[in-house]
């Protein structure tokens, strides 16, 4: 995965244990292919169920940022393999990498990939050097703020791509060398920089001469199923089918040299938690999950197996705090006291047992407390802004808000604005009426309106739409992979979900996560001042950590904790299979 992704509060996620960069795990071993005395079922279907409310709508392997979605990404990286595949031990999985190894300076300024030239395009063609410097070019050149719709790329500032970058350089056919212009941490780099080299055929290279006419051309493409249906693909499956809505159909590349898919798979939309649950309990769904709302009648799934899953993510409620914000509260988001208050008046150790089940602990600042991680700062495994109605309501009036028929009110402004938040699922829905009923206690109003995934997506992620929104809820940020510092989520710029937040303390302590140390020790120092800083000052509100209770058909075999490796949120559903 090469940058973060935004995901619903039921998105998958799951335990890890963060290692340095450059080991690699066979998730081979671990996944036996035939269990004993099961017959494969080659052929068969195992519908995986989306979400609710989730539509894919983007099939290239790089994005724009209101196309960022993790559940594209699910369906694309089936087609188009990474350059580095993240397990969920967080180290380079190099079996389902189109690299096979990566060396640096001790400097950290120059990189030199090694292919492994056992990939092939469906056509029979080598993945080769070439192939990622098309990628490359296609990225610098969407990365321009004056980039055709529907650019820029959403990766533009992160991973000091493209602007760091001083050259991209092909050593022979199977080798390329990345130089960059100042020194940068090593496994920051690698996993938030290279990574986002995905290949991409020089088939689609309609262009050669013209970067500008290549990236339109790509772009008007880029929600079209069939351009990448009647393409090559590099990786376990090809896209046969695709309806918004309804279903997306893969079936698999028999010329694919990893582990072979052996059955067909089909990412199928639910309009409901209720639907979804139902279709658990007919076998209509073979791979989907429980919301917690149906925790209790867990028990009439006789024909699945359960097991909870947490990640690499944290989940928040978003605040424009930009000065076009409805309403005209982006000025007020931008104070701190006020951001503090709403925090102090999210009840999560409620919201945990009441809606959660015990499986949605809360959580504190930008890395999550469970599972553990190197990555939490110790200071973090407590609230630094407990939960404290009175505190809260205190926090206001000292600022001169005076309560005004049930609402904060002061200057003739009222603390009063909508909420949306991810549809369709009775557990989001349920968390969020309890926030807004906690904040009620403390005078601030808020309306609540569900809105289906992709649609909140696309407001709060366009520049075009801050004046139609004021705060979104029940999604998040999953890293996906990618090294878990602040530069593509709270820095001033290149900034994927700050909203107007800007703060150069926070620049700074974020860029000295980027920097190369010689020790981890010293390296997890720096990275601890980021987060304590930033859980203090808010750019987002911190809501629960959620879980996943993924549900299996008993017949379906291969789907376990690192075959769905909900800590990348991309599945390596090749490795999954039907048997009688």
């Amino acid at each position: 995965m090469n940058t973060r992704r935004i995901a619903l509060a039921s998105g998958l996620a799951l335990t890890l244990t963060a290692l340095a960069a450059g080991c690699g795990v066979n998730p081979t071993a671990t996944n036996a292919r035939v269990a004993p005395a099961v017959k494969p079922v080659n052929g068969a279907t195992i519908v995986y169920a989306l979400p609710t409310q989730t539509n894919i709508n983007w099939y290239l392997p790089i994005s724009n940022s209101a196309d960022d979605s993790l559940y594209n990404f699910q369906l694309v990286d089936q087609m188009y393999m990474p350059l580095f595949y993240i397990s969920r031990n967080y180290t380079i999985d190099w079996a389902d990498s189109i690299a096979k190894n990566v060396t640096y300076n001790p400097q950290g300024t120059v990189y030199h990939v090694f292919l492994n030239p056992k990939w092939k395009w469906s056509n029979g063609q080598p993945v080769t050097s070439a192939d990622v410097l098309f990628t490359w070019n296609v990225i610098k050149a969407a990365s321009a703020k004056n980039a055709p719709p529907p650019w820029p790329y959403v990766g533009a500032g992160t991973g000091d791509i493209p602007t760091g970058v001083k050259s991209v350089v092909a050593n022979g056919k199977y080798e390329v060398t990345v130089t960059l212009k100042q020194p940068a941490n090593q496994e920051w780099f690698i996993y938030n920089g290279l990574n986002q080299l995905t290949p991409m055929p020089t088939t689609w290279d309609k262009y050669p001469g013209n970067i500008t006419d290549e990236i339109k051309y790509l772009g008007s493409e880029a929600t079209n199923w069939h351009f990448v249906a009647n393409s090559v693909v590099d990786g376990p499956y090809k896209l046969v089918k695709a309806v918004s809505s309804q279903e997306w159909r893969l079936v698999p590349n028999s010329s694919f040299p990893g582990v072979k898919a052996r059955d067909n798979v089909v990412f199928a939309y639910q309009t409901s938690s209720a639907n979804e649950f139902a279709g658990l309990k007919t076998n209509a769904i073979q791979v989907g999950y429980v919301d917690l709302s149906d925790w209790n009648a867990r028990g009439q799934l006789t024909n699945d197996r359960l097991f909870p899953t947490y990640g690499m993510d944290y989940f928040d409620i978003e605040l424009n705090m930009q000065p076009n914000a409805q309403n005209g509260l982006g000025p007020v988001f931008q104070n701190l006291y006020v951001r503090q208050a709403l925090e102090e008046a999210i009840p999560q150790q409620q919201i945990d047992t009441a809606v959660f089940h015990g499986f949605g602990p809360p959580q504190y600042g930008p890395i999550p407390t469970v599972p553990s991680t190197i990555y939490l700062a110790p200071q973090l495994k407590k609230p630094l802004y407990p939960y404290n109605l009175a505190h809260a309501k205190a926090l206001l009036t000292s600022h001169g808000w005076r309560m005004q028929n049930g609402v904060m009110t002061k200057d003739g402004k009222q603390l009063a604005f909508t909420l949306m938040y991810s549809s369709g699922s009775e557990e989001i829905n349920q968390q969020m009426e309890i926030i807004a009923a906690s904040w009620s206690q403390i005078g601030v109003k808020v309306t609540l309106k569900p809105t289906p995934f992709a649609t909140l997506l696309g407001i709060i992620d366009s520049s075009s739409q801050a004046s139609k929104w004021d705060a979104a809820g029940g999604q998040g940020i999953i890293y996906g992979g990618s090294y878990p510092s602040g530069g593509e989520l709270f820095g001033s710029t290149g900034g994927l979900n700050n909203f107007g937040y800007s703060n150069k303390e926070e620049d700074a302590l974020i860029a000295a996560t980027h920097t190369p140390y010689p020790n981890q020790a010293i390296n997890l120092q720096h990275f601890y001042k980021y987060e304590v800083y930033t859980a203090e000052q808010l750019p987002n509100l911190w809501t629960n950590q959620t879980s996943t209770i993924v549900a299996v058909e008993k017949d379906v075999y291969g789907v376990n904790r690192t075959t769905v490796n909900a800590v990348v949120g991309i599945p390596l559903m090749n490795y999954w299979w039907v048997g009688k």
